[in-house]
């Protein structure tokens, strides 16, 4: 099996060492990742600019770029580049991002846009992540992120992302996963003056009025890890029949015959000239 890794703290990051180091003994692993950090990227793509790619070695991977883009840029150049040796990849996994990605978090995380854009192209994708901006342990992430990958392949559909956030503590003190679904985090932000003369972009996380189990934030906040399963298409299905009975529609001007009537451009401008 070909697994194709990538993520948004860069390729130097100790996430994706750790995550390549696991896979890898279970499949060819092969890494596209940034050249440095792009947290918060989302799923944004570069289509104005040029792209810079280099092949690099990179520890217990069978081959590895850096790429200059964003997490996303990595996932689509990465099954391109590799695709085009004849490589194809059987699954994306993006992380192991330094920092969860829950509720809210997701919308902005450029982890979970990385695996989106994975199961974009048709390709099973998981997203891993560990609760802690200066994450430590990584073992109990490294261990869900192998366990789920049979499930994966198997039981979903290519349309449906895994995303797992774990606690930045040893695999003994976790007290076990939960099935979750997105809780309500938002983050209070605000732009504060830098040293350049600009702005940067200064928050924490607000509290969630829902501690309801089944959402992600509070389980990682009772020291559980989550496994969220998230969709590519957003569509509210719900809202497709009050919708179509809304009665919405482009009407043609000869049915207009109540109301204000519009105006021609001739009438418009005898009225200004008038005036």
């Amino acid at each position: 099996m070909n697994i194709l890794v990538v993520n948004d703290d860069g390729i130097r990051s100790p996430g994706i060492a750790h995550l390549v180091r696991a896979l890898s003994e279970r499949a060819d692993v092969y890494v596209a990742a940034p050249e440095g950090q792009r947290s918060g990227a989302s799923q944004a793509i570069t289509i104005s600019e040029e792209i810079f790619v280099r092949p690099v070695e990179f520890p217990c991977a069978e081959a590895a770029y850096e790429v200059a883009g964003t997490p996303a840029d990595c996932t689509k150049i990465g099954l391109q580049f590799f695709g085009e040796q004849g490589i194809a990849m059987d699954m994306v996994y993006s992380g192991i991002n330094f920092g969860s990605n829950l509720g809210m978090d997701t919308l902005y995380s450029g982890t979970v846009g990385a695996a989106m854009e994975g199961a974009l192209t048709g390709v099973h994708s998981v997203a891993v992540s560990v609760d802690s901006h200066e994450a430590r342990h990584f073992d109990a992430a490294c261990e869900l992120a192998l366990d789920v990958m049979s499930f994966v392949r198997t039981k979903t559909s290519p349309a449906t992302v895994l995303n797992i956030n774990v606690p930045d503590q040893p695999r003994e003190k976790i007290k076990g996963v939960r099935f979750t679904r997105l809780g309500g985090r938002y983050y209070r932000d605000i732009f504060v003056p830098s040293e350049g003369g600009g702005y940067k972009m200064e928050g924490a996380p607000d509290a969630v009025a829902d501690d309801r189990k089944l959402l992600d934030v509070t389980a990682l906040a009772e020291g559980y890890a989550s496994i969220t399963p998230l969709a590519v298409d957003n569509t509210r299905l719900d809202m497709m029949t009050p919708l179509a009975e809304a009665g919405f529609g482009i009407r043609r001007r000869a049915e207009m015959s109540s109301g204000r009537t519009l105006k021609s451009s001739s009438e418009v401008s005898a009225g200004s000239a008038a005036e």
